[in-house]
Formats: structure tokens, sequence, C-alpha cells
């Protein structure tokens, strides 16, 4: 993946599809979270094939794309008919079709306007003030540089991700952790960064989007803030 979904952290698949090509392996790149959000050149990265998912750049969802590098030669999902360049049998979805290329073409507009960079700033914003708000208590949770600008993932000492979302109703963001029947368990992606349980579950996912602006941030500092405070002397 070009980018891990929790922590936003990118990967070096320039080097990574170096090291298969040299093995004369082929090298496919979920790029899922990156697209819309940051530049992709699919030449620079040296991918033989690349997914774009169309609902993480505000297409609806079930729209996705695979690039696929001149010469690769791919075998059929579903036989049958010859459409579909031979690809899968089946007729093609012309709305989701026309949404996918429309949300491209706002995402390219997007990264021009250097949305980006706003977006990594209000990112940045909303993590000083929460450190501001809840001193020492406020650990980030991945890189702090080679990351998506929209991620934010953080752990809240005295309190797990659950607890305080549940005590924000104004924020919608995931946990860092997985719930099954009521039982919280650490995503297997923090515990494998090396991070202990108790950080682990109290990770909260904060993602910011193209519509947030400096009021959303106020507002989740607000609550955020209010919640940690709240909770860890209740």
């Amino acid at each position: 993946m070009a980018a891990n979904n929790e922590t936003g952290a990118l990967q070096p698949i320039r080097e990574l599809a170096e090291v298969a090509h040299r093995h004369g392996a082929l090298f496919h790149c979920d790029a899922a979270q990156v697209c819309g959000k940051i530049p992709v050149d699919v030449d620079r990265l040296g991918v033989d094939l690349l997914t774009v998912v169309g609902h993480k750049m505000y297409a609806p969802r079930g729209a996705a794309a695979l690039y696929v590098r001149d010469g690769v030669e791919l075998e059929p999902v579903v036989y049958g008919g010859s459409q579909e360049r031979g690809l899968r049998a089946g007729t093609e979805n012309v709305a989701l079709a026309v949404a996918l290329g429309t949300a491209a073409r706002l995402a390219t507009e997007h990264l021009a306007a250097d949305g980006p960079k706003r977006i990594s700033a209000l990112r940045d914003d909303l993590h000083h003030r929460l450190s501001e708000a809840l001193p020492g208590r406020v650990h980030l949770n991945g890189p702090a540089g080679q990351r998506l600008p929209n991620t934010l993932n953080i752990s809240i000492d005295g309190i797990r991700g659950h607890d305080i979302l549940a005590a924000t109703p104004a924020i919608a963001a995931p946990t860092g952790s997985a719930c099954h029947s009521g039982i919280h368990t650490p995503v297997p992606v923090l515990t494998a960064m090396g991070i202990d349980a108790d950080r682990a579950l109290g990770a909260i996912r904060l993602s910011l989007g193209r519509g947030t602006t400096e009021h959303d941030i106020d507002t989740a500092v607000e609550a955020l803030g209010h919640a940690g405070h709240r909770e860890r002397t209740a």
C-alpha cells in the first residue's frame, strides 16, 4: 500500500518496486489512500499495476480503476464475453465510471491549488492545540513527516479511544481498536509498530478532508479536550 490507512505513513514504493523487479516479479501498488491526497506518478514509482479506489477521493462507492503498465498481461477475472478488453465479462457501469473520472478531475484541481498544504497545516494545528489542551498526554502514532496530509493518529494517556469518542458525539472518527462482541483489541498495525496495548487502545484516527475548516478544528479541539479532562477525572 502506498500509504498506511491507520497512520498515514507513506511507504517507499519506488524502492520496493526496484527490489521486486530485480527478482523478476511484477509490482502492484494499492494507492487507495493516496490518490487525490498527494500527487501520484506511476512512472516515478516504477510500479507495474496501481489501484485507485473512487470513494477515497469523493466518488461513489463501487467505482475503482486499475492502472496497467504497457506490456503487462493479466488473467481475466471472469471468463465470458470479450468486452472489457477481455479481462472480464459483463457491462461496465457508465454512471460510476463518469463519477470516478469527475472525482479524479476535481482531485487534480485540488492538488494544483495547494490543497494538501492547507490540509496538513490544519492537521498540525489540530495536533498542536490538542497537545496544549492535554499537556503531556497526547502521543503521535506514526511518522511526523512522511505521511498523508490529512491523517492524525494519536493516543491520549489515561483514556481509551472508544471512551473519548463516545463522549464526543460531535466527532466522527474511528478508534485504533477493533471491537468484536464488546471486546476491544488494538489494531495489528499499531501493535506491529511496537506500541504497547494501553497506548494502542487509546488511539483515535482523526482524518481531515477538503471541506475541513478552521472552525471544524476549533470544534474538535474543544470537544476532545473537554472529554479528555472529564474522562480522566471520572
